[in-house]
């Protein structure tokens, strides 16, 4: 039995042993087959690449989103410019390579060596750029001598462009180079060192639809570092187009009208809170911030003293002077504390405890009724309203008009302004308020501080019959292929505490101001539409006990600020603006002006100088 077993055991092995030998062979003949193809027919190829070349990957940076006006005209679009970088762990040797590199560009070699220092990062194969926007002349110089230069690299990537020099600068913003505190936020997790991000305006608002989505491409380098071939690509995708509310034409001509004054110019629509013109003067060139803005002009630029970097539409705060008078003849009326024909007389002064409280009239303004105290502006009058009120029912009024807060506008570092109360004073000072310090706030002095922005708004609501709107600046938001990302609706932010009643004597008194025989602001008036407004002087500098000095007299910055809010037409509303111009004295014949021929533009009417 044991012998029949070991012959059917050998038996199965000498049937399969031919199988098992066929496998094996096919085995190695595959083996041999591949290395005969990789070390003969490749052989020369894969040789050519383990000793000088390498795959990498590189990124494609997308076209950024481009920002257009209301009418569809381009504010802000992108050119191409060219990188300048160096890759480490091609430039062998590197001192050679720095050295060359300062003979062709004239940059000195620690200047280069410091630039290495402070932007290489723990990856030798990953360019450390040094200088953007080099120019086709530096470009010319270094591709002529690439061959010399190893681990040199050139890329042609796209760059801001502000077409119109200076204009809304502070509006649109500018780009800078993502700092390390950004790179930890979860904002911009997505974000690399080196990336261009917005850092001011609408440039840094809308960033999440300006951006666009990064790309890249697989590609063989030889050992200086160039690109022998792509291996593979994955395209970027642009950023998406923003339209503004603004309106280029109209923005323009608010600049212009500033006449290298210090200020801010806004104007919006009364019925849907759109910003037609945002203006702030000084303005600052955008386009020195694209390559990067030296030392010594970011300086120049801080040290100002006209503060051009600082947006003055949201972010100056003034006291908002005569033009607050609107929302003490409102609270007035609507407390019943005054009526339509509530008549004070005016002497040029109002006695209150052992001071005089002045008029600006010094002769004074006769009886006045609230209508008449508007158009001629007539600080008696108010100051006297503002004592009945008592300063926590004027802050209330104050701050259900949209002061003290913050309008909501989608830019960064808007001012809030200030509406005092007796508590504020109370905690900020540790002193109680005093009943003489309603007479300045009542009149808009004192501690009220307002942004012209507020008090375009404001305007906006007392002109469309009490409606506060959020200030738009974005309209809609589509794709580089025109499809409709976001469409901008209006939204109401609150409803002025006045009735329609209210409403129509303050306006009354408003049209007053620029049509009637004795308003402050006759000068702003057009032929073919009427303008209502209301002009504030705001002081800077407190007047001492019988001091009778001029602004004129006063050395310049201590002359008072030049305000004016209006809209137009009377009867159907369509724009409201708000005007500061600082140190411009008098708001009748500074401010007023400026907005005469900035709603002569909106309605393309002439004027009349």
């Amino acid at each position: 039995m044991k012998k029949y077993l070991n012959t059917a055991d050998s038996d199965w092995y000498k049937q399969r042993l031919p199988a098992v030998v066929l496998i094996v062979t096919a085995g190695f003949g595959v083996l041999l087959a591949r290395l005969f193809f990789l070390q003969i027919i490749e052989g020369g190829e894969l040789r050519r690449l383990s000793e000088t070349n390498c795959i990498r990957l590189q990124d494609i940076d997308p076209p950024r989103g481009l920002i257009f006006d209301c009418n569809g005209e381009i504010l802000v679009d992108n050119r191409p410019s060219f990188d300048l970088s160096l890759v480490l762990k091609d430039a062998r040797p590197l001192e050679k390579t720095v050295e060359k590199l300062a003979q062709y560009t004239g940059w000195s070699q620690d200047e280069i060596f410091d630039k290495i220092e402070r932007n290489k990062t723990p990856y030798s194969y990953k360019p450390v750029l040094l200088r953007q926007d080099i120019g086709r002349d530096m470009l010319a110089a270094i591709e002529v001598r690439k061959f010399d230069l190893p681990g040199i690299v050139i890329d042609v990537r796209t760059r801001r462009h502000y077409i119109r020099e200076k204009s809304a600068a502070h509006l649109l913003g500018y780009l800078g180079e993502i700092n390390a505190r950004e790179l930890e936020s979860e904002t911009y997790s997505d974000y690399r060192g080196g990336d261009l991000i917005g850092k001011f305006g609408v440039e840094k608002s809308y960033e999440e639809f300006l951006r666009g989505t990064v790309g890249g491409r697989q590609v063989e380098v030889n050992a200086n570092g160039r690109v022998v071939r792509v291996l593979n690509t994955v395209d970027a995708r642009p950023g998406q187009n923003i339209f503004l509310t603004i309106d280029r034409k109209l923005q323009e001509k608010a600049e212009q009208l500033l006449q290298q004054r210090a200020g801010a110019v806004v104007a919006m629509e009364v019925d849907t809170g759109k910003v037609l013109a945002l203006a702030s003067y000084p303005p600052f060139d955008q386009n020195d911030f694209v390559s990067g803005l030296s030392h010594e002009k970011w300086r120049e630029l801080i040290s100002n003293p006209l503060r051009p970097m600082e947006n003055k539409a949201i972010q100056a705060e003034y006291p908002p002077a005569s033009t607050y008078k609107i929302i003490t003849a409102a609270a007035g009326l609507e407390e019943g504390v005054i009526d339509q024909n509530t008549a004070m007389y005016c002497p040029g002064f109002y006695r209150f405890g052992d001071r005089d409280f002045r008029c600006w009239k010094r002769g004074g303004h006769g009886t006045v009724n609230v209508v008449r105290a508007l158009a001629e502006s007539c600080d008696v009058y108010f100051y006297q309203v503002g004592l009945k009120l008592g300063i926590d029912r004027l802050a209330w009024y104050a701050k259900a008009f949209g002061l003290g807060a913050r309008t909501g506008i989608d830019l960064d570092h808007e001012s809030e302004g200030l509406v005092p109360t007796a508590a504020w004073k109370r905690k900020r000072t540790g002193v109680p308020w005093q009943r003489g310090e309603t007479l300045s706030v009542a009149i808009g002095q004192g501690y009220n501080l307002a942004t012209p922005l507020q008090m375009a708004v404001l305007t906006s609501a007392v002109a469309n019959g009490g409606v506060l709107y959020r200030p738009q600046i974005l309209a809609r938001v589509e794709t580089a292929g025109g499809e409709i990302v976001l469409d901008n609706e209006k939204e109401v932010a609150g409803q002025l505490p006045v009735s329609q009643k209210t409403l129509g004597i303050v306006k009354k008194g408003l049209w007053e101001v620029v049509n009637g025989s004795r308003g402050t602001a006759r000068i702003a008036k057009l032929e073919d539409c009427e303008i209502c407004g209301k002009t504030g002087t705001a002081q800077i500098v407190g007047r001492k006990k019988n001091e009778n000095v001029k602004d004129s007299d006063r050395e310049k910055h201590h002359r008072a600020h030049a305000w004016f809010v209006a809209y137009a037409p009377s009867e159907k509303p369509e724009i409201a603006a708000a005007i500061i111009v600082e140190h411009g004295e008098h708001g009748s014949s500074a401010a007023s002006p400026i907005a005469r021929d900035l709603f002569a533009t909106y309605f393309e009417l002439e004027t009349k100088q």
